[in-house]
């Protein structure tokens, strides 16, 4: 017999079996605006399985598993050979194959692939965030191999396979296969060409022996790594497989794992190289050319990680709110609690705005989205990874107490918020990057501002905000010290650019008056009370 005191109410059920794509108006209303009409409804149908795999029982709790159990390393077998492996939870490995058989590392050569990878990464993360790294990693690593065609053409159909194989095998034996990265060495860190690693050229033509070490190497039983070592022409980009050509494991020493705040899942491995064959990847002395283009698409992911962990914490919160009664009424009715409501969910929806725009300029593949990456992508992963963990943390206070503890799911999410503000160069490798872009490649700040002048003259706070930020170009002096507020400010005019030619009047109107018309104040639920804020709440609500 159930205790007479111990009667449960007032509690909000679990945001469960639901449709996290359709869920998520202004995703999905992105992806109807960048995708081509005839694709439209493919998409559409293969995001919203997605979404409601996403949402299931079943897979949040693989979600929970995978960071409650989380990697092991194993240097040794049981007699004393060195093996260097991890062992993941069974959970881990589920997630993973999920999401390749999703497409999530495939789409350099598919129709609207960029679109409809970024939309399925966004939900997708929402489920559980640290197996994400492998699949950006393989995602990005396409286009550094396709500097080598006979690399591109041996790998490339591996990296971008439905079909995900775990466990360490020749590379032509698998399926699909999963890539890393190796940049950062302990002497170094974001200064990568004070890496010390040494590449020592063989007979055969584009091989190498490497010796060094890599202070990160994230996901280290991936198939393959780009690695950047110093080659007698200077510093150079090369592809090193854990498992050789004949069958044996190339050498790869993993010293250990890192004890990280978050992203628990997910192994991330100091690694020592000693005589470890390596094949050259693009031309010596050009490793960073080389592998831009990789970091610069693993950026776009920070960009769709953080709008990811941001929809799934507004998602929450407003969840919560729906249902929790306080005061006499509904916590989502209560006009304070709306307006802090409100304006979380202006800031997700400005960041999943403009991380979608981001992925269809990749899909244009014009000359002026090219350039307008350039700059829109250093400038968008400097702001938004920044506005995650202040989001996530209003979020899980929006659940009080029951955000605090660890069931709810609120923790995870603030422990991962701010990752991918660190990840693939901090906010200060980010602002500079702006400045350098706005310093040698005028075209990318011409097309930048093509794209803000899209929505001129439909809100005055926008208009004025943009004669702002052009007066702050103009001013040289100081810039580098000025750099954060440069790319602060390019960012918010971006989303706003952007809110205002595509979202509701409400939403548009609220971020404009607040991020771009200063009518806000340090914290969030500090929106002007005149603004339609209801409507606002109501569109960010995820309704199982």
């Amino acid at each position: 017999m159930a205790a007479t005191t111990h009667t449960v109410t007032n509690q909000a059920p679990p945001l469960v079996e639901y449709d996290v794509f359709t869920a998520d108006r202004a995703l999905s209303e992105s992806v109807e605006r960048h995708v081509a009409p005839g694709l439209a409804g493919e998409v559409r149908e293969e995001l919203s399985w997605l979404g409601r795999t996403a949402g299931s029982a079943r897979v949040q709790e693989w979600g929970v598993q995978a960071n409650e159990n989380p990697p092991k390393l194993r240097t040794h077998d049981r007699y004393g050979h060195r093996i260097d492996e991890v062992e993941y939870h069974p959970a881990w490995h589920r997630l993973l194959d999920e999401a390749v058989a999703a497409g999530l590392t495939d789409a350099w050569g598919r129709p609207g692939g960029h679109v409809r990878r970024a939309a399925g990464f966004l939900v997708w993360t929402q489920a559980e965030a640290g197996h994400g790294c492998p699949l950006s990693m393989t995602h990005a690593a396409v286009p550094a191999l396709r500097t080598d065609p006979e690399l591109a053409a041996e790998w490339e159909p591996r990296l971008t396979s439905h079909v995900y194989e775990e466990g360490l095998r020749e590379p032509s034996l698998k399926a699909g296969a999963l890539f890393g990265m190796g940049m950062t060495e302990k002497q170094g860190g974001s200064d990568v060409r004070a890496g010390t690693t040494s590449a020592q050229p063989l007979a055969g033509e584009g091989e190498y022996l490497l010796t060094g070490h890599k202070w990160f190497c994230s996901a280290p039983m991936s198939d393959g790594f780009l690695v950047l070592a110093q080659a007698p022409g200077g510093l150079s980009c090369f592809l090193v497989p854990r498992v050789l050509a004949d069958g044996t494991r190339n050498v790869f020493r993993i010293q250990r794992l890192k004890d990280k705040l978050g992203n628990r899942s997910n192994a991330s491995g100091e690694v020592e190289f000693d005589g470890t064959w390596a094949r050259l990847v693009g031309e010596e002395g050009r490793g960073v050319r080389t592998i831009i283009e990789m970091v610069a698409a693993t950026r776009l992911d920070c960009v769709v990680g953080s709008a990811a962990l941001m929809r799934q914490s507004v998602a929450q919160a407003t969840h919560h709110a729906a249902y929790r009664g306080a005061f006499g009424s509904k916590l989502i009715d209560k006009p304070l609690m709306r307006n802090v409501l409100a304006d979380l969910a202006l800031e997700s929806e400005a960041a999943t705005t403009l991380a979608m725009r981001l992925a269809a300029a990749y899909d244009s593949d014009t000359e002026q989205d090219r350039a307008f990456l350039r700059l829109a992508v250093p400038a968008a992963k400097y702001w938004v990874t920044k506005r995650c963990t202040p989001v996530a943390a209003e979020a899980l206070e929006c659940l009080g107490g029951n955000g605090y503890v660890e069931e709810s799911g609120m923790p995870r999410l603030l422990r991962e918020a701010p990752l991918n503000s660190i990840w693939e160069g901090s906010g200060n490798v980010q602002a500079l990057d702006v400045l350098r872009a706005l310093q040698r490649e005028p075209q990318a700040l011409d097309a930048f501002l093509t794209e803000i002048g899209r929505a001129r003259g439909a809100d005055h706070r926008l208009d004025g905000a943009i004669k702002d930020l052009l007066t702050e170009l103009a001013d040289l002096e100081g810039l580098e010290a000025r750099a954060r507020r440069v790319a602060e400010r390019m960012a918010l005019v971006l989303q706003g650019s952007l809110l205002v030619r595509w979202a509701p009047p409400e939403v548009a109107d609220a971020f404009c008056a607040s991020r771009l018309g200063g009518d806000w104040g340090a914290a969030f639920g500090t929106l002007p009370h005149s603004l339609g804020l209801a409507s606002v709440v109501e569109r960010a609500r995820a309704v199982a």
